[in-house]
Protein backbone atom coordinates (compact mmCIF):
# COMPACT_ATOMS: atom_id res chain seq x y z
CA UNK A 1 0.00 0.00 0.00
CA UNK A 2 1.37 3.44 -0.90
CA UNK A 3 1.83 5.94 1.91
CA UNK A 4 -1.09 8.27 2.56
CA UNK A 5 -0.60 11.60 0.81
CA UNK A 6 -0.63 14.75 2.92
CA UNK A 7 -2.25 18.03 1.88
CA UNK A 8 -1.72 21.05 4.10
CA UNK A 9 -4.44 23.65 3.69
CA UNK A 10 -4.80 27.36 4.50
CA UNK A 11 -1.27 28.16 3.32
CA UNK A 12 -0.96 31.95 3.49
CA UNK A 13 2.63 32.78 2.57
CA UNK A 14 5.74 31.56 0.74
CA UNK A 15 7.32 30.79 4.12
CA UNK A 16 4.42 28.57 5.18
CA UNK A 17 4.52 26.81 1.83
CA UNK A 18 8.25 26.14 2.19
CA UNK A 19 7.84 24.91 5.79
CA UNK A 20 5.04 22.52 4.82
CA UNK A 21 7.08 21.10 1.95
CA UNK A 22 10.15 20.62 4.17
CA UNK A 23 8.00 18.73 6.68
CA UNK A 24 6.82 16.34 3.95
CA UNK A 25 3.62 17.78 2.47
CA UNK A 26 2.65 16.42 -0.95
CA UNK A 27 0.13 19.20 -1.66
CA UNK A 28 -0.76 22.70 -0.51
CA UNK A 29 -4.23 24.23 -0.20
CA UNK A 30 -4.69 27.90 -1.11
CA UNK A 31 -8.05 29.34 -0.08
CA UNK A 32 -9.86 31.76 -2.37
CA UNK A 33 -12.85 33.92 -1.42
CA UNK A 34 -15.34 32.06 0.80
CA UNK A 35 -18.68 32.93 2.40
CA UNK A 36 -17.18 32.06 5.80
CA UNK A 37 -14.21 30.37 7.40
CA UNK A 38 -10.49 30.99 7.85
CA UNK A 39 -7.45 30.95 5.61
CA UNK A 40 -8.69 33.18 2.78
CA UNK A 41 -6.02 35.01 0.77
CA UNK A 42 -6.35 37.08 -2.37
CA UNK A 43 -5.86 35.64 -5.84
CA UNK A 44 -2.60 37.50 -6.47
CA UNK A 45 -1.04 35.91 -3.39
CA UNK A 46 -2.36 32.50 -4.38
CA UNK A 47 -0.76 32.88 -7.82
CA UNK A 48 2.52 34.05 -6.30
CA UNK A 49 2.75 31.13 -3.86
CA UNK A 50 1.67 28.56 -6.47
CA UNK A 51 4.27 29.80 -8.95
CA UNK A 52 7.07 29.05 -6.47
CA UNK A 53 6.07 25.54 -5.47
CA UNK A 54 8.49 22.96 -6.88
CA UNK A 55 7.44 20.19 -9.28
CA UNK A 56 6.07 17.15 -7.50
CA UNK A 57 4.05 19.16 -4.97
CA UNK A 58 0.46 19.88 -6.00
CA UNK A 59 -1.24 23.23 -5.44
CA UNK A 60 -4.99 23.23 -4.76
CA UNK A 61 -7.11 26.32 -5.36
CA UNK A 62 -10.11 26.17 -3.03
CA UNK A 63 -12.91 27.89 -4.93
CA UNK A 64 -16.50 28.45 -3.81
CA UNK A 65 -17.67 29.25 -7.34
CA UNK A 66 -20.11 26.77 -8.85
CA UNK A 67 -20.43 27.74 -12.53
CA UNK A 68 -17.75 26.42 -14.88
CA UNK A 69 -17.11 29.79 -16.50
CA UNK A 70 -16.52 31.49 -13.16
CA UNK A 71 -14.34 28.62 -11.95
CA UNK A 72 -12.26 28.84 -15.13
CA UNK A 73 -11.78 32.57 -14.53
CA UNK A 74 -10.66 31.85 -10.98
CA UNK A 75 -8.17 29.25 -12.17
CA UNK A 76 -6.74 31.60 -14.82
CA UNK A 77 -6.06 34.14 -12.09
CA UNK A 78 -4.34 31.63 -9.77
CA UNK A 79 -2.77 28.93 -11.98
CA UNK A 80 -2.75 26.03 -9.54
CA UNK A 81 -2.33 22.38 -10.54
CA UNK A 82 -5.65 21.38 -8.96
CA UNK A 83 -9.12 22.85 -8.40
CA UNK A 84 -10.87 21.98 -5.15
CA UNK A 85 -14.60 22.62 -5.55
CA UNK A 86 -15.75 23.29 -1.99
CA UNK A 87 -19.42 23.77 -2.87
CA UNK A 88 -21.44 21.36 -4.97
CA UNK A 89 -20.81 21.76 -8.70
CA UNK A 90 -23.10 20.04 -11.19
CA UNK A 91 -21.61 17.10 -13.10
CA UNK A 92 -22.14 18.91 -16.41
CA UNK A 93 -20.08 21.85 -15.12
CA UNK A 94 -17.32 19.53 -13.94
CA UNK A 95 -17.33 17.85 -17.35
CA UNK A 96 -16.77 21.26 -18.97
CA UNK A 97 -13.87 21.96 -16.61
CA UNK A 98 -12.19 18.68 -17.51
CA UNK A 99 -12.70 19.38 -21.20
CA UNK A 100 -11.36 22.95 -21.13
CA UNK A 101 -8.43 22.50 -18.72
CA UNK A 102 -7.42 18.86 -19.22
CA UNK A 103 -4.10 19.24 -17.41
CA UNK A 104 -5.73 20.46 -14.19
CA UNK A 105 -7.08 17.97 -11.66
CA UNK A 106 -10.63 18.44 -10.37
CA UNK A 107 -11.45 17.53 -6.76
CA UNK A 108 -15.09 17.74 -5.64
CA UNK A 109 -15.72 18.21 -1.92
CA UNK A 110 -18.50 16.29 -0.17
CA UNK A 111 -19.48 17.55 3.27
CA UNK A 112 -20.30 14.37 5.18
CA UNK A 113 -23.49 14.79 7.20
CA UNK A 114 -25.00 11.31 7.31
CA UNK A 115 -25.56 8.08 5.35
CA UNK A 116 -26.98 10.09 2.44
CA UNK A 117 -23.46 11.38 1.83
CA UNK A 118 -22.54 8.05 0.24
CA UNK A 119 -24.92 8.68 -2.66
CA UNK A 120 -23.71 12.27 -2.87
CA UNK A 121 -20.13 11.05 -3.16
CA UNK A 122 -21.05 8.65 -5.95
CA UNK A 123 -22.51 11.57 -7.90
CA UNK A 124 -19.50 13.74 -7.06
CA UNK A 125 -17.18 11.14 -8.59
CA UNK A 126 -18.51 11.86 -12.09
CA UNK A 127 -16.06 13.94 -14.15
CA UNK A 128 -13.67 14.40 -11.24
CA UNK A 129 -10.20 13.11 -10.45
CA UNK A 130 -10.76 12.79 -6.69
CA UNK A 131 -13.29 13.42 -3.93
CA UNK A 132 -12.50 15.17 -0.65
CA UNK A 133 -14.61 14.45 2.44
CA UNK A 134 -15.00 17.42 4.78
CA UNK A 135 -17.19 18.56 7.67
CA UNK A 136 -18.82 21.79 6.48
CA UNK A 137 -22.51 22.63 6.23
CA UNK A 138 -23.53 24.16 2.89
CA UNK A 139 -27.19 24.33 3.97
CA UNK A 140 -26.64 27.12 6.51
CA UNK A 141 -27.75 30.67 5.60
CA UNK A 142 -24.04 31.54 5.50
CA UNK A 143 -22.48 28.42 4.05
CA UNK A 144 -19.74 26.54 5.89
CA UNK A 145 -17.52 25.12 3.15
CA UNK A 146 -14.52 23.95 5.17
CA UNK A 147 -12.08 24.97 7.85
CA UNK A 148 -14.41 23.98 10.69
CA UNK A 149 -11.89 21.91 12.65
CA UNK A 150 -14.64 19.34 13.26
CA UNK A 151 -14.36 15.62 12.51
CA UNK A 152 -17.31 13.82 10.97
CA UNK A 153 -18.42 10.18 11.05
CA UNK A 154 -15.39 8.24 9.81
CA UNK A 155 -17.46 5.08 9.37
CA UNK A 156 -19.44 6.86 6.65
CA UNK A 157 -16.17 8.08 5.14
CA UNK A 158 -14.91 4.50 5.06
CA UNK A 159 -18.07 3.44 3.20
CA UNK A 160 -17.44 6.17 0.65
CA UNK A 161 -13.81 5.08 0.15
CA UNK A 162 -14.99 1.51 -0.44
CA UNK A 163 -17.71 2.65 -2.87
CA UNK A 164 -15.55 4.84 -5.12
CA UNK A 165 -12.99 3.86 -7.74
CA UNK A 166 -11.00 7.08 -7.48
CA UNK A 167 -8.83 8.72 -4.82
CA UNK A 168 -10.54 10.03 -1.69
CA UNK A 169 -9.04 12.63 0.67
CA UNK A 170 -10.17 12.87 4.30
CA UNK A 171 -10.46 16.27 6.01
CA UNK A 172 -12.12 17.63 9.13
CA UNK A 173 -10.55 18.00 12.58
CA UNK A 174 -7.45 15.91 11.91
CA UNK A 175 -4.45 16.39 14.21
CA UNK A 176 -1.38 14.48 15.48
CA UNK A 177 -3.49 12.88 18.23
CA UNK A 178 -6.19 11.34 16.04
CA UNK A 179 -4.57 10.90 12.64
CA UNK A 180 -3.50 7.29 13.19
CA UNK A 181 -7.04 6.26 14.18
CA UNK A 182 -8.58 8.22 11.29
CA UNK A 183 -6.34 6.72 8.62
CA UNK A 184 -6.65 3.19 10.02
CA UNK A 185 -10.43 3.44 10.01
CA UNK A 186 -11.01 5.24 6.70
CA UNK A 187 -7.99 4.22 4.59
CA UNK A 188 -8.10 7.35 2.44
CA UNK A 189 -5.77 8.06 -0.47
CA UNK A 190 -4.80 11.30 1.26
CA UNK A 191 -5.51 13.50 4.26
CA UNK A 192 -6.10 17.25 4.40
CA UNK A 193 -5.07 19.20 7.50
CA UNK A 194 -5.21 22.81 8.63
CA UNK A 195 -6.12 23.83 12.19
CA UNK A 196 -4.61 20.67 13.71
CA UNK A 197 -1.09 21.63 12.61
CA UNK A 198 -1.15 25.28 13.70
CA UNK A 199 -0.14 26.94 16.97
CA UNK A 200 -2.14 28.08 18.73
CA UNK A 201 -4.79 25.84 17.21
CA UNK A 202 -6.78 27.61 14.49
CA UNK A 203 -6.42 28.22 10.78
CA UNK A 204 -5.70 31.93 11.24
CA UNK A 205 -2.55 31.21 13.22
CA UNK A 206 0.87 30.12 12.07
CA UNK A 207 1.77 26.74 10.66
CA UNK A 208 3.58 24.66 13.28
CA UNK A 209 6.18 22.58 11.44
CA UNK A 210 6.76 20.39 14.51
CA UNK A 211 3.06 19.52 14.73
CA UNK A 212 2.99 18.78 11.01
CA UNK A 213 6.06 16.55 11.27
CA UNK A 214 4.49 14.73 14.24
CA UNK A 215 1.26 14.22 12.30
CA UNK A 216 3.06 12.84 9.27
CA UNK A 217 5.13 10.52 11.47
CA UNK A 218 1.94 9.18 13.11
CA UNK A 219 0.28 8.18 9.81
CA UNK A 220 0.23 4.36 9.71
CA UNK A 221 1.96 2.70 6.78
Amino acid sequence: MTRTRVKVCCISSRDEAAAAIRAGANALGLVGAMPSGPGVIDDDRIADIASRVPPGVDTFLLTARTEAGAILDHHRACRTTTLQLVDHVQASERERLRREIPGVRIVQVVHVSGPESVAEALEAAEHTHAVLLDSGNPSLPVKELGGTGRPHDWDISRRIVEALDLPVFLAGGLNPGNIAKAVARVRPYGIDVCSGVRSPVGCADGLDADKLSALIAAIPA
